[in-house]
This record gives C-alpha cells, sequence and structure tokens, in this order.
C-alpha cells in the first residue's frame, strides 16, 4: 500500500470510528505500528488529526481563529449559553472565559441577574455593558488575538488573587482520555490557574469539540465539575463523562 492510500485509509477509519489505536489498527491491516505512528506523526503535521498517546483523535475545528468559530455551530452555542446561565445565582462571582460561546453567554444573563462577571476577554465584557445589574470586573494583559483574551505574567498575577464561584470555561477540545485541551500554550495556562481558584469549573462544549483533541493540555477532566452540551449530543458520547461524575447539563 502506498503511502498517499495508507495516509486516505488512516483519516477515513478517524471520520469512521472517532479515534485510531495504532497497535490495533496495525494487527488489523498487517503494518507495523512504526509506520502507522509515522504516518499519524505526518498527518498531525498537517493539521488532518491529532496525535494522542497510543494513536490519535479528531483535530478540533475550535483552533481557528475566533470569525471562523462565529460560523461554527451557531444553533448549538446560544443553546448552550442559555443552559449555563441558567446555572448562576443571584450574587455569585462568575468568570466567564474568552471563546464565542462565551459572548453567547454574556448576551444570555438574564436582565434581572445581579452579580459580578470577571473576564479577560474584551468581547465578554462588552456584551456587558448595557446589563443594568452586572458589575464586570477586567483582567489585562497581552491580548492573545486569536481567541481575543488577555494572557501573560499580569493576567495571571491578578487572577491569583480572585475566588469566584464559578468558572465558565471555554474550551477547543474535550474527550475522556485527553482531557480538556486547546491550541496554545499560554492560554492553557490561563485556563488552568483560572480553574484552580474557583470554587467551581464548567466547561462549555459545542458539539464540535467533543471527541477532539488540540496540542496542550488544560487539565484532566478530573479537576471539572460539569459540561454544558447540546440537547441533541449523542446519549453514548457523554457516557463516559457522566461516569467520572461529571455533571452533564443538556441545552
Amino acid at each position: 500500500m502506498l503511502t498517499r492510500q495508507r495516509k486516505q485509509l488512516l483519516l477515513k477509519i478517524l471520520d469512521e470510528e472517532g479515534q485510531i489505536v495504532a497497535k490495533t489498527l496495525s494487527e488489523s491491516l498487517g503494518l507495523s505500528e512504526d509506520t502507522i505512528r509515522r504516518d499519524l506523526r505526518e498527518l498531525a503535521k498537517e493539521g488532518l488529526l491529532q496525535r494522542v498517546h497510543g494513536g490519535a483523535l479528531p483535530a478540533s475545528p475550535a483552533q481557528a481563529n475566533f470569525a471562523v468559530r462565529e460560523t461554527i455551530s451557531t444553533d448549538a452555542k446560544p443553546a448552550i449559553a442559555r443552559a449555563a446561565a441558567a446555572l448562576i445565582e443571584p450574587g455569585q462571582v462568575v468568570f466567564i472565559d474568552g471563546g464565542t460561546t462565551s459572548v453567547q453567554l454574556a448576551r444570555a444573563l438574564p436582565r434581572d441577574l445581579r452579580a459580578t462577571v470577571v473576564t479577560h476577554s474584551p468581547s465578554v465584557a462588552v456584551e456587558l455593558v448595557e446589563h443594568p445589574h452586572v458589575e464586570v470586573i477586567i483582567v489585562g494583559g497581552r491580548l492573545f488575538k486569536h481567541s481575543i483574551v488577555a494572557c501573560g505574567a499580569q493576567a495571571l498575577e491578578a487572577i491569583a488573587g480572585i475566588r469566584c464561584d464559578v468558572f465558565f470555561m471555554g474550551v477547543c477540545s474535550l474527550d475522556p482520555e485527553a482531557g480538556i485541551t486547546t491550541g496554545d500554550y499560554d492560554e492553557a495556562c490561563m485556563k488552568r490557574a483560572i480553574s484552580a481558584t474557583a470554587q467551581r469549573t464548567i466547561v462549555l462544549a459545542s458539539p464540535e469539540k467533543l471527541g477532539t483533541a488540540a496540542p496542550f493540555a488544560i487539565a484532566p477532566l478530573a479537576t471539572i465539575d460539569g459540561i454544558v452540551v447540546s440537547g441533541k449530543t449523542d446519549a453514548a458520547l457523554l457516557a463516559p463523562y457522566r461516569e467520572m461524575g461529571i455533571e452533564v447539563t443538556l441545552a
């Protein structure tokens, strides 16, 4: 089998099965595991999949820039945002992450909600300018243009002094084995730091993010309290999260 044919076959299997286990696939195809792993490495360099321990997962489309991500899951994201907003209690200090679903969450906050929102996302802050009862605290730093959020040492220092009740985390990818991952090292550090100071961490996961992986680990799934997903998500896809004791909210 030619190299190009092998790679096309690997992508076909990944699309159909949602993952590749290198050892199992090498046995079924009669190819060496080294050959499979080499092909996976090359496909990962092309951005066609994400290498994980023992094989590969689909690459997350959420690694695209902000403008492109706004065109993905346009029906699911507002629904997820409304379900997340319903989890907020009056008087809480809430940290809202950056990202397109997070912007939808800011828009979905009830007009009579009295709370404090902390964010390092200018996009989220602007959405709350006209909200009559929400106090907004903006964390500053170097602007990471991909996600339109502040990051860096100044932002981390500010986060260390905030103890929020709940952190709504936006992610590139979520997978039972790969955990929570994103496409930028500094952004992963920021999300991990916010989560560490929050009483609860809830992940906002639009459909394209489930069962995918990105290069940089944020945290294992054991560190989060809940996920909010589309109500149309396959129950089998959500079963591993529920088995881990993670609260799953359907939007």
